[in-house]
C-alpha cells in the first residue's frame, strides 16, 4: 500500500514513517524540513511542501491509499496548525479521491468516558485542559473539520504521549478516551494508526488509544 503521512517530523509522524517502512508499504513523507527526518529507505520520499497550502498537497496524495496525519503544536504558541493544515489536506485529499484519512487528536478533546475516576475528572483533567487550552482548541476544530468531511475517517485521541519502546499491546475503545489509562507509547499509536487503516470498524469514529 502507499501512504502519505503528514506532521512526520514529529514523534508520532516518525514511528509512523518507520513502522509503515518495516511493513513494506510506500511513504510519502510530508516535510517542512526534510533534514529533521533522519530516516532513508528505498520505499520513502521525503517531500517538503506547506501543509497549509491544498494546491501543494494535491500531487503528494495522488494515488496514495490512505492519508496518516500527526499534525499538532507541542505548545499553545503554535496551536493552529493542526486545524489549518487539516482542512488543506482533507481539501487535498477530496480533489484526488483518497478516502481514507487517519488523524491524531487528544483525549483531553471531547466528552470523557462515564466511567472514567473521579479524581481524574475532577482534578487531573481541568489542569491539563486549562495548560494547553489553545491545542486543544486546535484540535477540536480540527475534528470538526475532519467530522464534516465526505472522507472515510478515523480520528485517534491517545492521552499523554511517551517515547518508550513500544509494547505490542494497547486498548482502543470507541468514542472517548481509554478509561483510567494516562499514556501511550508513540511506537503502540503508530502500530494502533496503521492496524486502522483496513480495518472499516473504526471509520468515522472517535476511537481513544491507551497502554
Amino acid at each position: 500500500m502507499r501512504y502519505t503521512i503528514f506532521g512526520a517530523t514529529g514523534g508520532t509522524g516518525r514511528q509512523l514513517v518507520r513502522r509503515a517502512l518495516d511493513a513494506g508499504h510506500k511513504v510519502t513523507a510530508v516535510v517542512r524540513n526534510p533534514e529533521r527526518l533522519p530516516v532513508r529507505h528505498d520505499l520513502l520520499e521525503v517531500a517538503a511542501a506547506d501543509v497549509r497550502d491544498p494546491e501543494a498537497l494535491r500531487p503528494l496524495v495522488a494515488g496514495a491509499d490512505a492519508a496518516l496525519s500527526a499534525l499538532g503544536s507541542p505548545t499553545n504558541k503554535g496551536a493552529g496548525i493542526a486545524s489549518t493544515g487539516t482542512r488543506a489536506i482533507l481539501s487535498a485529499l477530496q480533489a484526488e479521491g483518497v478516502e481514507r484519512c487517519i488523524a491524531v487528536s487528544a483525549a483531553p478533546v471531547g466528552t470523557q468516558p462515564h466511567d472514567e475516576g473521579r479524581f481524574h475528572r475532577a482534578v487531573v483533567l481541568p489542569l491539563v485542559r486549562r495548560a494547553f487550552q489553545n491545542i486543544y482548541a486546535d484540535l477540536a476544530v480540527m475534528e470538526e473539520e475532519i467530522r464534516s468531511s465526505a472522507l472515510r475517517w478515523t480520528v485517534v485521541r491517545p492521552p499523554q504521549l511517551t517515547d518508550r519502546p513500544a509494547t505490542g499491546q494497547w486498548q482502543q475503545r470507541e468514542g472517548s478516551a481509554v478509561p483510567g489509562r494516562l499514556r501511550v507509547t508513540r511506537a503502540d499509536l503508530a502500530a494502533a494508526m496503521l492496524t486502522m487503516v483496513d480495518n472499516p470498524d473504526t471509520e468515522r469514529k472517535v476511537i481513544g488509544v491507551a497502554n
